[in-house]
């Protein structure tokens, strides 16, 4: 397991190709699962845990690892499979998540693998753990589970979505009445946090899953408006989504016409120094890390208001 992670700060030039690498695990039993490496700190055998009153019954306890406190979430519990017994020989994913770092429990970690983001497609529905899916992808004629992770956080604890109220009071979007708000993403929860956030705003706000269907919908608005501009405000999207990431999809509105001068904000729990270097890459206009909704917010009236070139 030493050194699977070494080579991940090589592994940018993937960002913008829409290309991902997943890390392969298991929980209890035979189903795989898959995690974006560019999420993932660190992998390594499950130290000792610290129990502490009071937690969550998700989280198994704390672990102390080079001087941080990390809370350990059994990720089999949290998507409401049967607890992972033997920590002893079972392993932590360390992972950035929403501007703090957790720890996963996993009964065992396989590998990284290489692919392509319309290779990652929406879930099945109808099926009980769908709902704690983003996506899912074959390996080797295997299904791979890939789990929305800010869902099981939000559960553990829940992410406040409200504008506060001295940021709201200065919030205006005078001229712009007329203009809806896009957001892009994946994982229900996030864009129902990103949706709250925003009607601070007071616009019509329009939805989309992945990164393909928004920007089919941005076609037909701009064939029917003539440019995109003239009725979208503002596009607000995740990077990490199946068929079409959001690194591409601004590189594919940049690149066509009758898109081009819309405003695009990139909105993501990855993180790393690569992402400013990238968001200038695709042509994005803002980053913006999840999930602060007065950053957000007071970002997409910045750029409502910013006369389209």
């Amino acid at each position: 397991m030493s050194g699977i992670l070494d080579s991940v700060n090589q592994r940018t030039q993937l960002v913008g190709q829409n290309r991902l690498e997943l890390l392969l695990f298991r929980l209890n039993g035979r189903q795989r699962f898959g995690i974006n490496v560019f999420k993932v700190r660190e992998v390594l055998q499950c130290p000792p845990l610290t129990a502490i009153p009071k937690l969550n019954p998700l989280v198994r306890g704390v672990a102390h690892i080079r001087g941080q406190t990390i809370s350990v979430i059994d990720l089999s519990m949290a998507t409401k499979g049967r607890r992972i017994e033997d920590i002893s020989n079972s392993f932590i994913v360390i992972a950035e998540y929403n501007r703090s770092v957790q720890g996963f429990l996993v009964g065992a970690v396989e590998r990284i693998i290489n692919t392509n983001w319309d290779a990652i497609m929406p879930p099945p529905q109808g099926t009980g753990r769908a709902s704690y899916l983003t996506a899912v992808t074959e390996v080797e004629n295997e299904l791979i589970e890939i789990l929305d992770v800010e869902k099981i956080l939000n559960e553990i604890s829940p992410l406040n979505a409200e504008v506060s109220a001295e940021v709201a009071e200065g919030l205006t979007t005078e001229g712009q009445e007329n203009k809806i708000i896009f957001i892009a993403d994946d994982s229900s929860v996030a864009r129902n946090q990103v949706k709250k956030a925003l009607t601070s705003l007071g616009l019509e706000i329009e939805l989309a899953k992945n990164g393909l269907e928004a920007l089919n919908r941005l076609k037909e608005i701009a064939e029917e408006y003539g440019d995109v501009t003239n009725r979208v405000g503002v596009l607000v999207s995740d990077i990490e989504m199946p068929e079409m990431d959001g690194y591409t999809l601004t590189a594919e509105i940049k690149n066509t016409p009758e898109l081009q001068k819309l405003h695009v904000v990139l909105h993501t729990s990855l993180s790393g120094v690569f992402n400013q270097a990238m968001v200038q890459k695709v042509g994005a206009d803002d980053f913006i890390a999840k999930f602060h909704p007065d950053e957000l917010a007071t970002a997409v009236q910045k750029w409502l208001m910013t006369k389209c070139e």
